[in-house]
């Protein structure tokens, strides 16, 4: 599904040359959870930009679905954002101004789905995640895990081909981050693609696979299972 060959970014500016990736290569299979984690500053969050398609790397390719990412203009690569990559950020993104079912519809309102559809199946979704009855509260009604679970659904319901995951349990308490996992595994198990931008180890550790990387180098890729171990949620 996803293969990095190769793929180097960096930032210039008139006095300073900063290497953010250097020469990173690997593939992401469909239906795998993959976890990249990394300290602040490995070059992890720049890596999220560019699988998500949303900054272009120096050099190197970057193949998503047998396409070139590099070779696409700004509408093709909106349209990618929107159609394929399903997004959830550390800060939820929910627009508060308005629902929890509305904020999910959102994806779908850009598709030119029609109305009646969008909101079944973003009630669909908010039923999946547990929120059945929290769809018509404002996100500042829910509580930092449910809006992460209004995020969750909202990255669903245009069946992307990944789910992108910038660490999802960064805002939230340790109890509320493993119901959260518990819901990144249990879309795993339907068959869902997921990679996951992680600095905490115990959240990786949920993942089937981790791809370490420090000073913008991969320099572990646990897969197999591997790395995994029981961790019980913090009282």
């Amino acid at each position: 599904m996803i293969k990095i060959s190769h793929l180097s970014k960096i930032y210039k500016t008139d006095v300073v040359e900063t290497i953010a990736l250097s020469d990173i290569s690997f593939e992401i299979k469909k239906g795998e959870f993959a976890a990249i984690m990394g300290p602040s500053g490995s070059g992890k969050s720049t890596l999220m930009h560019i699988l998500g398609a949303l900054d272009q790397p120096t050099s190197g390719t970057y193949i998503l679905d047998n396409e070139n990412i590099n070779n696409l203009d700004e509408d093709k690569l909106a349209e990618i954002r929107n159609k394929k990559i399903g997004f959830v950020f550390q800060a939820y993104n929910l627009l508060p101004r308005i629902t929890a079912l509305q904020n999910v519809t959102l994806p779908m309102m850009y598709a030119g789905i029609a109305k009646d559809k969008r909101n079944d199946t973003a009630k669909k979704f908010l039923q999946m995640v547990g929120l059945g009855d929290r769809m018509n509260h404002a996100p500042n009604q829910l509580s930092g895990g449910q809006q992460q679970r209004v995020a969750i659904a909202r990255a669903l319901v245009m069946n992307p081909s990944i789910i992108l995951a910038d660490e999802p349990t960064g805002n939230i308490a340790s109890v509320q981050a493993e119901e959260i996992m518990k819901i990144f595994q249990d879309l795993n198990d339907k068959g869902h693609t997921i990679i996951m931008i992680t600095h905490e180890s115990e959240i990786a550790y949920h993942a089937k696979r981790i791809i370490h990387i420090r000073d913008g180098k991969i320099f572990k890729d646990q897969k197999n299972g591997t790395h995994r171990k029981i961790i019980s949620p913090k009282r």
